[in-house]
């Protein structure tokens, strides 16, 4: 197994990102065997009308792709965001070109933009999917491009273009 394939997925795993800055948000694709109500969308091959289903994650085809959430990890994740008070979302959670597979990315936009609270959509992908999908500008606080970027930002972590900024005495 690659770095890349968690062990619960088939060829392709659904990323997801959500950091809440309040207690930790327990993030469904954390999930251990034996986890309950947590699935995802299977395709038999990345198409956009490709033959799919909805499978528990802890039972995932190894010869499928994961292409989107299912239903009851969009609903968990919709309970999980509804109290959250500060949002960075970053990463799309499925295959949003593909309207067969945009259900997922659909549903994290829309609870997101429902938090009484500083939402942050990061990332070019991200920043995309609530486009196509329809949401306005104004339903988030703020939408970038720098996804990882803003994450490891605020992890603490030291960022080369600003290293050399802060080195040049604040001077490009």
């Amino acid at each position: 197994m690659n770095r890349h394939q968690p062990a619960w997925s088939g060829q392709h795993p659904v990323d997801v990102l959500i950091t809440r800055l309040d207690p930790a948000l327990p993030l469904p694709t954390r999930a251990h065997p034996g986890d309950a109500g947590v699935d995802l969308v299977a395709a038999a091959d990345f198409a956009p009308d490709a033959e799919h289903s909805v499978v528990p994650v802890t039972r995932f085809p190894a010869d499928r792709e994961g292409v989107d959430i299912g239903p009851a990890t969009r609903e968990l994740f919709a309970a999980q965001l509804a109290d959250a008070r500060t949002v960075f979302w970053n990463g799309p959670v499925g295959v949003f070109e593909f309207p067969a597979f945009a259900a997922g990315t659909r549903a994290v936009a829309a609870a997101i933009s429902r938090v009484h609270g500083l939402t942050v959509v990061g990332g070019g992908d991200s920043a995309a999917a609530v486009r196509a999908l329809g949401f306005a500008e104004s339903d988030f606080s703020h939408i970038s491009t720098g996804g990882g970027a803003s994450l490891e930002y605020l992890e603490g972590k030291e960022l080369p273009g600003l290293a050399a900024l802060e080195a040049a005495g604040g001077q490009p």
